[in-house]
């Protein structure tokens, strides 16, 4: 778990439809850790809520500012970001990276949406290597794209391209046509909803494409799921998880105040013991030693019955 920093909000700036960006100042005044493209941070909201936003600001900047869409039917992590004021205080983790970025001679980038967060430092990061670059930005509109200015000065540095692409102008994009506006050879870099990361990677390998990098917003769809059955040990209760469903999802529908935030497996916010039965590892945060006794509820399972400390 990393560690805590207090800090204030010392900027909130409307971005576009929805999307809110915010600039975070270290309440002591010390530095904050520096970071590299990709790099996000934990965000410990005032009602305790814990969620990841990807950091999109200047990296040699003394401030941290993420880009939070605001979802009303979400999880309420984003709609309690956008009633914070400017002066605000609350605390945040260290950066860390999930999806990080390497040294390539040639970049393709394709952001959707609110996806443009972690892809617009990486561009900047390309644009002042003076590598060959190519950056895709879809969106449902215009209006509903954030940063479109600071994509589009990027392609002052002469060395990249980018092309915006509206649902409501153009349609939605096929994977082929984007894919026609990579250049050769390069390493690909993606971020945006669901069906789009699926499209990329169905048509993956591809003659274009070196090397396919994404992360996701969402949680992380059941794969070989089967239904299975959870005690809750201290609430007496015994719940069943669908088989397309996730442990944490089952839980939470019993226990609401359980806590989540990542909802893919390396955050470590939903880890809960495990008193009996095997559990199917599907995390990226647990070591070897902690598997023996616990389990992270958002990405990993079981075939069989399993009770959990709850």
């Amino acid at each position: 778990m990393s560690r805590r920093r207090a800090v204030t909000v010392a900027e909130i700036a409307d971005r576009a439809e929805g999307v809110r960006s915010f600039t975070f100042a270290p309440a002591d005044g010390r530095p904050l850790p520096g970071w590299l493209p990709g790099a996000h941070i934990d965000v410990y909201l005032p009602s305790g809520r814990q969620r990841q936003y990807s950091l999109c600001g200047d990296r040699a900047g003394s401030t941290y500012r993420i880009g939070v869409r605001r979802i009303v039917d979400g999880g309420g992590g984003s709609v309690e970001l956008h009633e914070l004021s400017v002066g605000a205080r609350l605390s945040i983790g260290e950066p860390r990276n999930a999806f990080p970025f390497l040294t390539s001679e040639r970049y393709f980038f394709l952001a959707g949406g609110i996806g443009i967060t972690p892809i617009l430092p990486m561009v900047t990061a390309a644009a002042a290597s003076g590598a060959q670059w190519s950056l895709v930005f879809a969106g449902r509109s215009r209006a509903s794209m954030p940063f479109i200015d600071e994509v589009s000065a990027l392609t002052a540095s002469g060395t990249g391209s980018v092309t915006l692409l509206a649902d409501d102008e153009s349609g939605i994009p096929t994977p082929q046509r984007l894919l026609e506006l990579a250049p050769e050879g390069a390493a690909m870099y993606c971020c945006g909803p669901p069906g789009m990361i699926a499209g990329m990677r169905a048509i993956m390998p591809a003659p274009r494409i070196k090397a396919l990098h994404f992360e996701r917003f969402s949680p992380l769809p059941v794969a070989g799921g089967v239904p299975f059955e959870i005690e809750l040990h201290q609430s007496r209760r015994t719940i069943l998880v669908g088989a397309d469903q996730t442990a944490l999802a089952a839980v939470r529908a019993a226990l609401p105040g359980v806590a989540y935030s990542c909802q893919q497996g390396y955050c470590g916010t939903c880890q809960v013991s495990v008193l009996a039965g095997e559990v199917d590892h599907r995390d990226r945060f647990l070591s070897p030693q902690r598997r023996h006794d616990s389990m992270m509820l958002c990405v990993s399972r079981s075939d069989r019955r399993i009770v959990i400390d709850l």
